[in-house]
């Protein structure tokens, strides 16, 4: 399991060009991707794009690129020819007007002479750096994920120790319902007429009662999203979305075990519940 979020940089070189590649990586529900810096070939682009896509599930990823060449002042490139072909207009000009030749100032000032380090019609290493950077924001990634994956087993384990003890609770329902009616009845009547009550209707008036409390199905539905989001946690595969969903659905069963829960432990369980899944909801936001 990996974060979502982390950073990764790749420096590669060729044929005296160096391409430095930053992929920044958030929390995103989708695929969210952004390229930043210098320009690249529509077919780079492309392929940046596909890379990315099928190294990385979901977040929201900003890759930048920088281009320049190797010994050349920082930010900056010389064009030598565009130098010579400046210096050649200025100076057949200068000497038709009768004046000095043109100084270096003013060769420097004609467009296309001094121009980005990061513009260049070389094709220059970005894949290679690409590639780099996205084993180390891999490896970022991971790590985090590690500690996710710590943070989620203990809330799973909270929750399964919650679940155990609202199954034991609710087991002793019938006996809790049955103790109850018992009890309103002593108020209801005198007791004299107390014998009189059909022991019969009692046990039916239990029953439903205790089937409309019955939260059996709930537990077990329960008990298995939460063996997947287990798996889902140990697993290396992006478990994000699939976890997103397991959050849901165990938010409904607690949910509905509240709504029918007449016991005020249950009760207090459900409450305690909702707060340990709304730390995994958070945590989960994390995961890719």
């Amino acid at each position: 399991m990996r974060s979502m979020t982390g950073f990764g940089r790749g420096v590669a070189e060729q044929g005296g060009l160096r391409a430095t590649v930053d992929i920044r990586a958030v929390n995103h529900r989708f695929l969210d991707l952004k390229l930043r810096g210098a320009p690249v070939s529509p077919a780079t682009e492309e392929a940046i794009s596909a890379r990315v896509r099928t190294s990385i599930e979901r977040g929201s990823i900003v890759v930048a690129i920088h281009i320049g060449r190797e010994g050349a002042p920082a930010g900056v490139i010389i064009d030598a020819q565009a130098a010579d072909s400046a210096h050649r207009m200025l100076a057949a000009l200068a000497n038709r007007l009768g004046m000095p030749g043109p100084d270096l100032a003013l060769v420097l000032a004609q467009p296309g002479v001094v121009i980005s380090a990061e513009r260049t019609d070389d094709e220059p290493p970005v894949l290679p750096a690409l590639e780099a950077a996205l084993t180390q924001l891999h490896t970022m990634r991971a790590s985090e994920g590690e500690a996710l994956a710590v943070e989620l087993r203990m809330r799973f384990d909270e929750l399964t120790a919650l679940r155990t003890q609202i199954a034991t609770i609710a087991s002793t329902l019938p006996q809790q319902l049955t103790r109850r009616l018992q009890e309103r009845i002593k108020k209801l009547f005198e007791p004299a007429e107390i014998g009189a009550v059909d022991p019969t209707r009692l046990a039916q008036e239990v029953a439903l009662l205790a089937d409309r409390s019955d939260v059996t199905e709930e537990l077990v539905r329960l008990a298995s999203h939460l063996d997947q989001a287990r798996l889902l946690v140990a697993g290396a595969t992006p478990a994000g979305r699939r976890l997103d969903f397991l959050v849901q659905e165990i938010g409904r069963e607690l949910n509905t075990i509240g709504s029918k829960s007449t016991v005020t432990e249950i009760s207090a369980a459900i409450v305690e519940g909702k707060a340990v899944l709304e730390k995994v909801r958070e945590q989960v936001q994390n995961v890719e």
